[in-house]
Formats: C-alpha cells, sequence, structure tokens
C-alpha cells in the first residue's frame, strides 16, 4: 500500500453515492422491464406458471430496490469530517485492504484502488471501531495493522 497517497474522501463518498443511484436505476428498469413483460403474458392458465415466476421476480427486485434505497438514506447520514480513529464516515487504510467505514456496498475500484464500503454494523468495522493508526487487530484469523486513517 501506498503510505503516502492522499484519499479524497469527498470526492469517494460521491463515488459510492453515484454507484448506488446507478445500481438503483439500473434496477428500476429491470423493474418496469419485467412488469411490462407481465402485461403481455396472456391471461390463459398455459401461462400460470410464466406469470407466477414472474410475480416472483418482481418481488425480489423490489426487496433489493427498498435495501439500495435504505443504503442511499443511509450513507445521507454518514458525516464526511476528518477522522483519527476508526468510526463511521473514516476511510482506514490497513496493511490488507481500505476499507470506507458507511454503507454495505463492497467491493468498489476508485481511482485503481480496491476499495471496499462496510456497514458499521459489520463484523469489521466493529472490530476496527475506536482504534488508530498504528493499531493492529484480528479478524477471522487475519492479522491487520491500520497504517492511515482520513
Amino acid at each position: 500500500m501506498d503510505l503516502t497517497k492522499n484519499y479524497d474522501k469527498t470526492a469517494i463518498r460521491n463515488f459510492v453515492n453515484d454507484a448506488i443511484a446507478g445500481k438503483i436505476k439500473t434496477l428500476d428498469f429491470y423493474l418496469n422491464f419485467t412488469l411490462e413483460a407481465t402485461r403481455e403474458v396472456k391471461k390463459t392458465s398455459k401461462y400460470d406458471s410464466i406469470r407466477e415466476e414472474m410475480q416472483e421476480e418482481i418481488y425480489h427486485l423490489d426487496k433489493q430496490m427498498v435495501a439500495l434505497k435504505s443504503m442511499q438514506k443511509q450513507l445521507q447520514r454518514v458525516l464526511n469530517m476528518p477522522a483519527d480513529t476508526a468510526r463511521i464516515g473514516a476511510l482506514v487504510v490497513t496493511n490488507k485492504a481500505r476499507f470506507y467505514i458507511s454503507v454495505s456496498l463492497g467491493e468498489f475500484f476508485y481511482e485503481g484502488d480496491r476499495f471496499y464500503a462496510i456497514s458499521e454494523e459489520s463484523p469489521m468495522a466493529k472490530i476496527m471501531y475506536g482504534k488508530k493508526e498504528g493499531d493492529e487487530f484480528v479478524l477471522n484469523k487475519i492479522a491487520q495493522k491500520i497504517e492511515r486513517i482520513f
């Protein structure tokens, strides 16, 4: 890891927000497409199983949409202030990975670097919480050292 590299936390936050918005837009397209397709399926018993599968798909897409919109609201509550300890809103760089403690978006790439957007409820965030640069911790038998906090 490049310890001299400074990360623009505002740009990373905006990137995560845009990624969520993009997922919502894509999901909305699939939801509308599936809804339109259900209207096209003929109302005969011959097509009952197809309609049931489509309704199941709509149900799953709706659940995903609720989760993404909830994630979007959670990100709005993440304050974008400098941090000197691992906490919500902090960007924590360890000797193994880069973690943005915010929402559970998972892995993303920003300016060629791999990051993980994790929720404050995740085991990783919980074990890092309150730790400072130089502190070490072990999770799932993997030892890590916090090198930088933004």
